[in-house]
C-alpha cells in the first residue's frame, strides 16, 4: 500500500508511514546483525536515487547487505560476479544477427534490471568498469549507436575488498564519483556475533521475513522518494555543506577536492537521512553523519600525503579533520 500525504501533513503526523520505514530497517537487520547505522545509510542511498559501494574485508556481510537491500523492494534483481575476463557486452548486452528474421537484434544484458549487484567490481578491467558509467549517471545504455533506457528504479550496489590488491583494478576517480555513498560494514560486536553463530543463515531469515511481510513495490519506492524531495534544507545547513566541500578543494593534503556532483550528492543524501530519522527538515548532524561516506571516496591525496599513509584510510581521516575545522551552524 502506498502511503500518500497531503501538503500540510508531516511525517510525525503519519504513523503508518513512520511504521513502514521502521519495518524496512527491521527487515534488513535480519540479514545484517548489529549494523543499524550501516543499514540506515544504505536506505538513505536508495531513497536519494544513488548507487552504493560497499568496501570491506571478506566475510563481514557485503554481499548479504547488497542482496537484502535489493530484495526489500519488489523489483528485478541481477547479481553479476565481476572477473578479469569479463567484457562490456557481458554487462550491457550485445547485438546479434537473427537469421530467421534477417535482421540484427539487441540482446539485453544483466544491467537491465532494478538492482544490479556488481560483486567484486575491482576484479574486472577498466574497460568493463567504464561500461557502467553512462548507466549510473544517466540511467541509459548506448550500444551500437542505439540508446536504451534502464528501469526505474535502477541502482548499482557494488562490493570490493580494499585489502587484497593482487589481480584487481582500482576504480578510477570518475567511476568512484558515480557512487553516492561508500560504506564499510566492520566486524560485529560480541553480542551480535553470538546471534549470528547461534542463528540460521541470515539470507534465509530475510527470505522468511519477506514471505510473511509485504515487500515494497517499485511505485511505493517512488512515493517515498517524492517525500524525500519535500524535506527542507535551511540555508545555514546548505552553507555548512558548501563550506566543507570548498575546504576539500583547498586542503593542503588533497590533490583533488569534491566536485559539484559530490556536493549535490551530499544534499540529496542529507534529505534522505532526515526523512529516515523522522524529520521533514535537515540538521547539521545529518551532514556530519554523511560527510565521510559521501565525500571520502571523492577526494584524492596529493603526493606528500600518499607516501606516508594508505589512501583509503587517509581520505577518511582528512574529511574528519575538515569537519573539526568548519564551524557548525547554530
Amino acid at each position: 500500500m502506498i502511503v500518500e500525504m497531503s501538503q500540510s501533513e508531516t511525517l510525525a503526523d503519519n504513523a503508518l508511514f513512520r511504521e513502514r520505514l521502521q519495518q524496512w530497517e527491521d527487515m534488513l537487520a535480519l540479514a545484517l546483525r548489529g549494523k543499524r547505522e550501516v543499514i540506515r545509510l544504505s536506505l538513505a542511498c536508495l531513497l536519494a536515487r544513488g548507487h552504493l559501494l560497499i568496501e570491506d574485508v571478506p566475510g563481514v556481510g557485503k554481499t548479504t547487505l547488497a542482496q537484502a537491500l535489493a530484495r526489500s523492494v519488489q523489483g528485478e534483481f541481477h547479481r553479476l560476479q565481476f572477473t578479469s575476463d569479463m567484457l562490456p557486452g557481458d554487462v550491457l548486452g550485445v547485438t546479434v544477427y537473427n537469421a530467421r528474421t534477417e535482421s540484427f537484434e539487441f540482446k539485453r544484458g544483466p544491467i537491465f534490471t532494478n538492482f544490479l549487484l556488481a560483486d567484486e567490481i575491482n576484479r574486472t578491467t577498466p574497460k568493463t568498469q567504464s561500461a557502467l558509467l553512462e548507466a549510473m549517471n544517466e540511467g541509459q545504455v548506448s550500444v551500437d549507436g542505439a540508446t536504451y533506457r534502464l528501469a526505474d528504479p535502477f541502482m548499482v550496489i557494488a562490493t570490493q575488498n580494499p585489502v587484497e590488491h593482487h589481480g584487481t583494478y582500482p576504480l578510477p576517480e570518475s567511476q568512484l564519483d558515480r557512487f553516492l555513498l561508500r560504506l564499510r560494514i566492520g566486524y560485529p560486536d560480541v553480542e551480535s556475533e553470538k546471534l549470528i553463530l547461534r542463528g540460521r543463515d541470515p539470507e534465509q531469515d530475510l527470505l522468511d521475513q519477506t514471505h510473511k511481510e509485504p515487500l515494497f513495490q517499485p511505485d511505493e519506492l517512488q512515493a517515498i522518494r517524492r517525500e524525500v524531495d519535500r524535506v527542507q534544507v535551511d540555508d545555514a545547513v546548505v552553507e555548512y555543506m558548501l563550506a566543507i566541500v570548498n575546504k576539500t578543494r583547498n586542503y593542503d593534503l588533497l590533490a583533488l577536492g569534491v566536485s559539484p556532483r559530490g556536493a549535490r550528492a551530499m544534499y540529496r543524501a542529507v534529505q534522505s537521512l532526515a526523512l529516515l530519522e523522522g524529520r521533514y527538515y535537515a540538521i547539521p548532524e545529518d551532514v556530519k553523519t554523511l560527510a565521510v561516506p559521501v565525500l571520502a571516496h571523492r577526494v584524492l591525496l596529493n603526493t606528500r600525503a600518499s607516501l606516508t599513509q594508505r589512501s583509503t584510510d587517509s581520505t577518511e581521516k582528512v574529511i574528519k579533520e575538515i569537519l573539526t575545522q568548519v564551524a557548525v551552524p547554530i
